[in-house]
């Protein structure tokens, strides 16, 4: 999975989003905070369609309305405004279209400036989008992939917020749990990882691990320019990619992996490596 997976483009023109602080807001006023705010926005390089070719299948997504914008279009968020939701949407599909046993699962986690209106709005977007490959609300357990395939579904939409209780192919966001470190130091990420592990619901939820490091505001003061791939990410991330290497999948196991900037160190890979060990274990069970 990717970690604000729409960020790879945000627009410097637009106000900052209604995600941010007032403070923030303010000083956005100037040319050169927005600049610095694209740096620690970006979370993501590749398009959608780049993260679909490169094995991504989770996709994490933070929606907003417009406040000074007449209408209900709904863009993605991320400090910055993004592309519109259905401009993702509809390059999501055309990849399903041409891959019709892939699987995704689009995680509608965070809202800003929406009333029921605007949800409404979205909803009707996710459904023109996907149509009768939107897969209802089930038990997890019985969601296999020879069942997608079987009734020719090929998306699962988690939505938090609730209006999902009125819509049958939207899956409350309680089973898609993602907790969030909310650390600089790698050390103390990869601690929280593990105990969120051994804490994971056994079943009827999923269990995003989000491998992610989020700079404080002093990291940001202190490294203004260089942003955050440069800052936190690269330095970071081969021993992250060291914990996943030595994960297992399963019950009590890894389930969904996140990570800012998917296009590094073979991040993908190494995540969908982790699903040989699954078929080993088939094998020794016959």
């Amino acid at each position: 999975g990717s970690h604000d997976s729409f960020s790879y483009w945000v627009d410097e023109k637009s106000p900052v989003g209604p995600d941010q602080a007032t403070a923030i807001k303010r000083l956005a006023r100037i040319s050169l905070v927005k600049k610095i705010m694209k740096k620690w926005s970006v979370t993501q390089n590749l398009t959608f369609k780049e993260q679909l070719e490169g094995g991504i299948r989770y996709f994490d997504l933070r929606v907003s309305s417009k406040p000074e914008e007449i209408g209900q279009e709904i863009y993605f968020i991320h400090g910055l405004f993004g592309i519109k939701v259905w401009d993702g949407l509809k390059e999501i599909n055309t990849f399903l279209e041409q891959h019709p046993k892939e699987v995704v699962f689009l995680d509608f986690n965070h809202f800003y400036a929406m009333d029921d209106s605007h949800h409404s709005f979205l909803i009707s977007r996710i459904r023109s989008a996907f149509g009768s490959k939107l897969c209802s609300a089930e038990c997890v357990e019985y969601v296999t992939l020879q069942y997608m395939w079987e009734k020719k579904h090929q998306v699962l939409i988690f939505y938090h917020y609730p209006l999902y209780r009125e819509y049958p192919f939207l899956w409350p966001g309680y089973k898609m749990p993602a907790p969030w470190a909310n650390t600089t130091n790698v050390h103390e990420l990869l601690q929280f990882l593990e105990t969120t592990l051994e804490e994971r619901s056994r079943y009827g939820t999923f269990h995003v691990s989000q491998a992610i490091l989020t700079p404080r505001v002093n990291t940001i003061a202190r490294h203004l320019i260089r942003g955050l791939k440069n800052t936190l990410v690269h330095r970071n991330l081969p021993m992250i990619l060291n914990w996943v290497k030595a994960q297992k999948p399963g019950v009590r196991g890894v389930n969904i992996i996140t990570s800012d900037f998917v296009e590094l160190d073979d991040f993908a890979a190494t995540v969908i490596a982790l699903n040989d060990l699954l078929l080993e274990e088939d094998e020794t069970a016959t």
